[in-house]
């Protein structure tokens, strides 16, 4: 196999950025990307996402000679191709392989006889041979496992999470044939330090993180309808939980919103491909469903809490803190906050979506929302002026803000994230 690797990453995002700067530590690496403003940015030293910090981007230009390009004439002469682009699902949650094909066409318009493209990007089994490799050949004019070879290795970034950096991650592993799967493997344990575990076949490997996710997604199912059988019991369901957690084998996890690019939408490419095989998935469909509707959930135990303390939900004047997906990350992808934001939007045009963490831009390209990075705090001594705050999402910058200062004397505080004094919500998740 290849001796000399020279690897280029295609897709800069979550997922490419930091795995091309950890292979940079190692071997030549150059990363690609469509997008020349996301190119500009990262060899400027920044990176938007932060999952690469500045100074170690900066260090891996300076001392590494890792760069970033948009121009297929500075990666024709890498070796290895490493596909990292997203996968996302369509307004109907079908499975949109337009990123991936247009990634394989990138590929297939460099690569050369003896060169190995690896994928990350999760899909249902038999995406990679039966979808992504056919596009490479028919570009390159190359045949497959005949002049170019192939690997897969799912991601398993987990944005914003600062412990399980890629380099910790331990890895699965595969190729097209014996030799490649070694390649792959040899590849991957040089830079992890946690090493690998080598799959015996592609469509295993992309089975794999599937049901990583897939998984995930009904437990916290379970748990989400657990919170909504106990609220209506009048029972505190973190209650509930921390005292199951008591028992040795009970698997601790809390409700909540089920959003990002992993959890709510990989189930998908399953449930789908198992429907061509003749399978009812109800398990992961009934939970994908329960999770899509907990945002709506939150806001109607909201407008609840309002009622029963005497509140008037029209026009009220609504604070929503936090907009991402998850806590101190800035990744907005499929959120489910927005679905608070919308059910209050049928009573009320006074809402107020705070996150010092979103792009502003981003998110009313993404939402046609407008939200603040800035949030006025009353005067000393004073109440606030909101009718409702909910805490939608535990930013570290909200976990040391006085939530009740911010709404008025007998306004609602609601925690979905279960992190606030219990003295001063009258509602958690």
């Amino acid at each position: 196999m290849i001796k000399d690797v020279k690897i280029c990453v295609v897709g800069l995002g979550y997922v490419g950025l930091p795995l091309a700067r950890l292979f940079s530590t190692r071997y030549e690496t150059v990363g690609f990307d469509m997008k020349k403003s996301r190119v500009e940015e990262l060899m400027g030293g920044h990176d938007a996402t932060f999952e690469v910090d500045d100074a170690l981007l900066q260090e891996a230009i300076r001392e590494n000679g890792f760069r970033c390009t948009a121009s297929l004439d500075e990666i024709k002469d890498c070796n290895v191709y490493v596909v990292a682009v997203p996968t996302p699902v369509d307004e109907n949650n079908h499975p949109d392989l337009e990123p991936l094909r247009r990634a394989s066409e990138t590929v297939g318009k460099v690569i050369s006889k003896g060169d190995v493209v690896v994928y990350e990007s999760t899909v249902y089994p038999g995406v990679t041979e039966e979808e992504c490799l056919p596009v490479v050949e028919r570009v390159s004019g190359l045949k497959f496992n005949v002049d170019f070879f192939a690997g897969y290795s799912p991601e398993r970034i987990n944005p914003g999470d600062k412990e399980h950096t890629v380099e910790k991650i331990r890895k699965v592993t595969s190729g097209s044939t014996p030799e490649t799967a070694d390649f792959v493997d040899n590849l991957y344990n040089s830079v992890l330090i946690n090493g690998t575990h080598k799959a015996p076949s592609i469509r295993v490997a992309e089975a794999s993180k599937i049901i990583e996710n897939s998984q995930r997604d009904v437990n916290i199912a379970f748990m989400n309808e657990l919170a909504k059988i106990f609220n209506a019991m009048g029972i505190d369901t973190h209650d509930v939980i921390e005292a199951a957690a008591s028992k040795w084998n009970f698997i601790k996890l809390s409700p909540g919103l089920v959003g990002g690019h992993c959890i709510s939408v990989d189930p998908y490419y399953l449930i789908q491909k198992a429907q061509v095989y003749g399978v009812l998935p109800r398990v992961m469909s009934d939970a994908r469903r329960l999770n899509d509707g907990m945002g709506a959930y939150v806001a109607e135990q909201v407008i609840k809490c309002m009622n029963k303390k005497g509140g008037v939900v029209k026009d009220a004047k609504m604070l929503i803190l936090g907009i991402t997906f998850k806590e101190n990350c800035p990744d907005i992808r499929n959120t489910k906050v927005v679905d608070i934001y919308h059910t209050f939007k049928e009573y009320t045009d006074n809402i107020t979506v705070y996150d010092p963490w979103a792009d502003p831009d981003v998110v009313r390209k993404e939402y046609g929302i407008e939200i603040s990075s800035t949030l006025p705090a009353p005067e000393a001594g004073r109440h606030g002026s909101f009718d409702a705050a909910v805490l939608a999402v535990a930013h570290r910058q909200f976990l040391e803000l006085d939530v009740k200062g911010l709404v008025r004397e007998g306004g609602v505080i609601y925690d979905v994230k279960g992190v606030l004094d219990r003295s001063v919500v009258d509602g958690r998740l």
